[in-house]
Order: structure tokens, then sequence, then C-alpha cells
């Protein structure tokens, strides 16, 4: 039996009852959110119409929020038993195996259930079939209901509603008839790749390890598979293609991200800048289309620095910034850089040959999923990125006095710790208040280290070591933070009584996005009727690398769970994947050389 597909223009043209007819059983028992949406047509695509949901969602208040989230059934829940669950609810459910749940499963979800109510006053909501849509199995379901349990209250709610919105995403693109298919490869891409990890129980991929070397050789397979004219692995072990442009001696637009990963990582860091391109030009080679202009993807070899100290390996080297006293660092076994490049067949003779000649190219665009919460919490796909934060990095330690924790009075001591805690505290005050131009706080301040050496339960801290890592979009902000900083550990310091010594151990300068090429993102994301939404990104990237010689843009991928990356939670969906690939497409076919 055939299904009958809705399309946008029905959406869009019909007479408001008849369109809102067309959208019902998106949002469970509660159609009027789709037909208020209807207010913003026309939609210029699916996305703008989900955006406008949210939208509604929004301006509602809170009260129907909850109301939304309590006209949802209970995961394996009475009325999944009972049987009246909706016809949507019901296929999730099923699509997930929660239809089939064992007893035990059965009755911990069960319990599950009874601890999430009693603690929000509302049912647990996940969107069952997941980021792909193919639908989570029982075991990551009930690992994310433990895991959200420990969620505050407000934040908990907004999960749901995110989750909601997810559903009605997937809902929708039912009706629609609609597969974000390119998506939906991607994201198995992402899936394939990771099944290469130095740990067994982990996705760990460190520079020029077994796991590192059959990743890039399955990314160099991928490439050639995709219709590359030219790819090869450098002399770092970065893995590069070339699309080649419909005439001879064009200028080159190079993209691309690293593949190695942080210990006990995510699957979408890095690599979801190199698989995006990919796809794109794989469509290209499909259609027998040509750019006018050359296309050079890079698989970078290592950015995150975690096997050895040298960061931006991979990119520094394109960019003839990669240090010669590299070579000579140990890992955690003792073996060198320059051993374990060796090893791997790469020709350390040929890296300064790897820097490329600035002219011929066009610029840098890079792809990465975001890795922090904005986009998620605002419930928006893309956003186009405009600046990478420079940053400064101290580590430090203060000195006072350790002394008997017992008779040593309150206003007689030389604490050490104390001194560093309201020096914390003051990095957090000093950088929430320093907001953009929209409002938002764009500065960040980090004390990731605090040690008390030889420390003791009953003794005063007579010293501890500490970091200090501060961010900001734009040097002369990043140095007015750090000058804020110091003066006030300075008077910290005078006025407890403690010494301090302090080390600048990095400085990496702001890169600002080209106005051209953050333009031609701005242009794609319109284009697919998605809102536009501008940010700086706080974690560096390759494009850092490569802004030293050229242009670069970044564009970001909104991230599932809060945004969380650096983990294995990290994720996102085939549908904002989908988006990012049509955007990247937007890009190459308006860009000219």
């Amino acid at each position: 039996m055939s299904t009958t597909h809705i399309t946008l223009n029905q959406i869009n043209t019909l007479p408001r009852a008849e369109a809102a007819a067309l959208l019902t059983g998106l949002y469970e028992h509660s159609d009027w959110i789709a037909e208020q949406a209807l207010d913003a047509r026309p939609f210029a695509s699916a996305a703008a119409l989900k955006h406008a949901m949210v939208e509604v969602l929004n301006r509602a208040g809170r009260d129907a929020q909850v109301a939304l989230v309590r006209a949802h059934p209970e995961l394996a829940g009475k009325a999944m038993v009972t049987k009246s669950l909706t016809a949507e609810s019901t296929n999730e459910q099923s699509k997930a195996g929660l239809t089939d749940c064992t007893p035990q499963e059965f009755a911990h979800i069960q319990q599950l259930n009874a601890s999430y109510n009693a603690k929000f006053g509302f049912p647990f909501i996940l969107a069952v079939r997941g980021p792909r849509g193919a639908g989570l199995t029982r075991q990551q379901i009930i690992q994310t209901f433990e895991r959200r349990l420990d969620n505050h209250p407000d934040y908990e709610l907004a999960e749901c509603l995110r989750n909601i919105h997810r559903i009605v995403e997937i809902r929708l693109n039912d009706k629609l008839g609609y597969q974000p298919t390119l998506g939906h490869e991607v994201w198995d891409w992402h899936e394939w790749l990771a099944q290469f990890s130095d740990a067994d129980d982990a996705l760990t991929v460190t520079y020029l390890t077994d796991a590192h070397q059959k990743c890039a050789r399955t990314i160099e397979l991928g490439l050639q598979a995709c219709g590359f004219d030219d790819v090869r692995i450098d002399a770092v072990g970065n893995v590069v293609g070339i699309y080649k442009a419909a005439t001879e001696n064009a200028k080159t637009l190079m993209t691309g991200s690293h593949y190695d990963t942080v210990r006990n990582g995510g699957k979408y860091d890095g690599r979801l800048g190199i698989f995006v391109p990919m796809a794109c030009v794989r469509e290209l080679a499909r259609a027998n289309q040509r750019l006018p202009f050359n296309l050079e993807v890079v698989a970078f070899a290592e950015e995150e620095g975690q096997r050895y100290k040298a960061t931006f390996l991979g990119s520094g080297a394109l960019v003839g910034d990669f240090k010669h006293e590299w070579l000579d660092q140990a890992d955690a076994d003792g073996v060198t850089m320059r051993q374990a490049m060796q090893q791997a067949g790469l020709k350390l003779a040929d890296i300064p040959k790897l820097a490329r000649d600035a002219s011929k190219y066009l610029g840098f665009v890079e792809v990465h999923i975001e890795q922090g919460p904005v986009l998620n919490e605002r419930d928006l796909p893309l956003g186009v990125v405009t600046s990478i934060n420079g940053s400064v990095r101290f580590v430090g330690e203060v000195r006072g006095m350790a002394s008997h924790a017992g008779t040593t009075p309150m206003d007689r001591r030389r604490d050490a710790a104390a001194a560093v805690a309201e020096l914390a505290l003051y990095v957090e005050q000093r950088a929430l208040r320093d907001r953009g131009a929209d409002g938002q706080c764009n500065a960040v301040g980090t004390v990731g280290l605090l040690t008390v050496p030889n420390g003791s339960i009953n003794v005063v801290p007579g010293r501890c070591q500490f970091s200090l890592d501060l961010r900001a979009p734009t040097n002369g902000q990043r140095d007015l933070l750090m000058r804020d900083v110091l003066n006030a550990l300075q008077t910290i310091c005078t006025r407890r009584g403690v010494h301090y010594t302090l080390e600048e151990t990095m400085r990496a300068s702001a890169a600002p996005s080209s106005p051209q090429w953050q333009a031609r993102w701005e242009a794609a994301v319109q284009a697919l009727g998605v809102p536009l939404f501008h940010l700086p990104s706080g974690a560096g990237h390759d494009a850092m690398k490569l802004h030293e010689v050229m242009p670069q843009a970044m564009l970001f991928v909104r991230g599932q769970n809060a945004g969380i990356s650096h983990n294995p939670l990290e994720s996102t969906t085939s549908d904002d994947m989908q988006l990012a690939i049509d955007a990247f497409m937007h890009l190459l076919h308006n860009t000219h050389a």
C-alpha cells in the first residue's frame, strides 16, 4: 500500500485550516503548535517550518511547555501496555524495541519512570528514533534515562523540549516523505571510521598509532571512491584529496579537519569536516560537474596534542610551521616522534615541501561540530563562526605558610589554596562581565588545575599550584581580560600575605573570519531557510593555523546532549549533517575563482 505524502507547497498555499490538518500528530495531543506556526508562512524549506514551530513553543511560556511534556506517554509505561498510545508513539516505541523488553528491563524502566516523575513532575522524553532516525537500542535508552536523572529540573525541562522537537522533526520528515539521504550516509561514515581505536573500550586515536594509520588508509580509500582525482598521504600523515577544476591553472579552495581524537573522545570532532566535503565531491563527480577552482580536502593527521605535546601538527606543516624539535619529543612509552614517523613510512625530508603557496589559494573553510551548548539550546542546526578565540595559558603557584588547621586563627592564616580559590571566583565573575554586542558572554576563563602538594586534611595549605586559561574573540579583548586577572592575582596575594609565581605557557592569536568567506556561509545558511546565527568559537581549530597564511571561515553544526564534545556522548543528527552538506554545496556553487 502506497503512502500519500504532503508537500511543502501544500503547507504554504492551502487555506489555514486545511494546512493545519496536514500537520496533525506532530506534537503529542498539541496540534496548536503547528497551527500557530502557519502564521510564518511561506516557508522556504522544511527546516524553516521546523524552526517556526520551535519559536511558537518558546513564546508559549513554561506552563504550556510543561503541559506539552505531560501530554507524552511514559516510555514502556502503562499506555504502551494498554495499547492506548497514539499511532506515532506506538511506531516510535516499537522501532526502539520497547515493546520487546525483557521482564528485567521493563521493571528497571518502570523504576526509572517512578524516580523521574518524583523528581521532575513530568514524564521522561527521549527521541527514541535517535540521531539517525533508525532507533536507539534499549541499552542506549536506559543509559540516557539514568544519566538525565541527575539533571537540574530547569535544564531537564529544556532537554525534554529539545527531544520533543527532534521527535517532531522525524515525524515531519515522515509526512513529507523526506529522508536526509546524504546525511544518513555521512553519519554512517563516522560509525565506519570509529571502529579504529587505540583502546578497546573507548574511541581514542592518537598520532601514528596502528588505529591512526588504519584511519588514514580508510579515509584515503574513501576519497578515491568519492571521485577525487589526486589522493595521497603526505609526509606528516595528512590524507589529501584534490578534485580538479574545470580549467588548468585554477586556484584552489582548501577545506578539511582532523581525524585524530582526544582520549575517550567523540566520533564527530574534526571528522565531520572531512566527510561533509567528501560527500559533496562524490555528488559532483557522479553528476560529472567541475568547479571553477580546485577543491583540496585535507584530513589533518594531528590537532589534539594527545600522544606528543605538538598540536596542530598536520595543519601547521601546511603553513610552514612544523618545528624540527618536535621530532625529539617522546610519548609515554619513550617512542620519539621521529621514530614513530619512520616506522609509519613517512618521509621526514619531505616535510618542508608541504608548506602551501598561499597565492595559489582562494582560502580555507571548515565545517565542525560546535563542541558547545549554544546552538543546541537555541534549537538551531547551523551557526556561522565570526572568530576563533584568541587564548593565553599560564601555570603558577601561590606560596603561603603551612600551619596547624586547629591552632591557626582564621585571621592569621596565609592559606595558598584560599588565595587561588578567590582567584578562580574572580576569573568567573570577570569573564561573565565580558559580553559581546549580542549580550552573550563571549570571553571565558578557567582555573582547570588546582593542586595542593602534600596536602593534609588538618593543615592550612602552604602551597597551591594552579593553571589559567583565558580566551576571547579578539586579541585586545583577551589581553584586557588577562590584565585584569593578573592584577587581581597580585591584589589577592598582597592582601593575604602570600606570594606567587606565574609562567605563560601558550599564547594564540584570535582568528577572525574572513568577511568574504563568512558572507558565503551566511548566504548558504539563509538559502536553506535556516535562521542566521553568529557565534565565536571558544575552541581552537585547524582553521586557526591556515588563518596565518590565507583567509578562513567556519560553519558550526549543532551538537546533541548539550553540545558536549571530547566525550563519548558527543552527537549530532543526520538531519543536521544533511543541512551542513547542503550549505557546503551552496558555498561551492556560489564561489568563483
